[in-house]
């Protein structure tokens, strides 16, 4: 599971950003963002990166004003962290990775002033960009989110927003990856601060579990960044099945 797991990996980053092959790595990269998050390299199964690969690999992200960064399984490349910590690099974290397949998912309660809605109006998909930019401490979208995020909902991801019923005023969001051979990452779940620890994340997270097994999808999985992100994970219905591995390399 954990190798098909790192293979949608690679293909949700490739589809979505230029990407170039150094040595056992494959680079990502975000030309109109410099988020860390979206700009990443994943290493080959079993790599055994030279000292000449990963600068390589360093000089790749500078080049381009990027954070050398990586996110990967780190027992399907154990000796990749090593190479890396020698060459400067520093564990950001270590993230639960979890996965739900049908049947097992559980449906968490909504709070009842707020309604989640699947995003279709230029109205709607802006807020939905919004709120996850603010829940996640980024710059307001650029002019461009709604034409980006409308071209993913066409490739086949799907968002969910959440929102208060009475006004309308945008509370969360979150997204499905765009699906390949049976799954999708459940990704960018964020809340605006005056809403958290009401359920809504919950929610959200089962709402889109839903929708993507609506379109056939039999693996979702996620990364709990922490504790208490895992146990609103766990109650709607993902199990823990390893970590996943954020290492960067600060800026000199």
């Amino acid at each position: 599971m954990d190798s098909q797991i790192q293979a949608y990996l690679r293909f949700a980053a490739s589809r979505e950003r230029n990407t170039e092959r150094i040595g056992p790595f494959l680079a990502t990269f975000t030309p109109h963002n410099d988020n860390p998050f979206l700009n990443y390299a994943i290493p080959d199964d079993v790599a055994t990166p030279s000292s000449a690969d990963v600068v390589a690999l360093i000089t790749a992200y500078e080049r381009r004003s990027r954070i050398p960064r990586l996110e990967y399984i780190p027992h399907l490349a154990p000796v990749v962290e090593g190479a890396l910590l020698t060459a400067g690099f520093v564990v950001e974290g270590r993230l639960e990775l979890m996965t739900c397949i049908p049947g097992s998912e559980q449906i968490l309660p909504l709070p009842p002033d707020i309604e989640l809605v699947v995003p279709v109006t230029d109205a709607e998909l802006l807020a939905t960009v919004a709120v996850q930019n603010e829940a996640y401490g980024a710059p307001p979208p650029g002019s461009d989110a709604v034409a980006r995020l409308r071209a993913s909902l066409a490739a086949g991801q799907i968002a969910v927003l959440a929102r208060v019923t009475a006004t309308g005023e945008p509370v969360g969001a979150g997204v499905c990856s765009v699906p390949d051979s049976g799954m999708t990452e459940i990704a960018g779940i964020g809340v605006r601060v005056p809403f958290r620890r009401r359920g809504v994340a919950g929610a959200l997270t089962t709402r889109l579990v839903r929708e993507a097994f609506d379109v056939g999808v039999s693996v979702a999985f996620l990364m709990a960044a922490h504790e208490a992100e895992a146990r609103i994970y766990i109650r709607a219905g993902f199990s823990s099945i390893g970590e996943i591995l954020h290492i960067s390399r600060p800026r000199m």
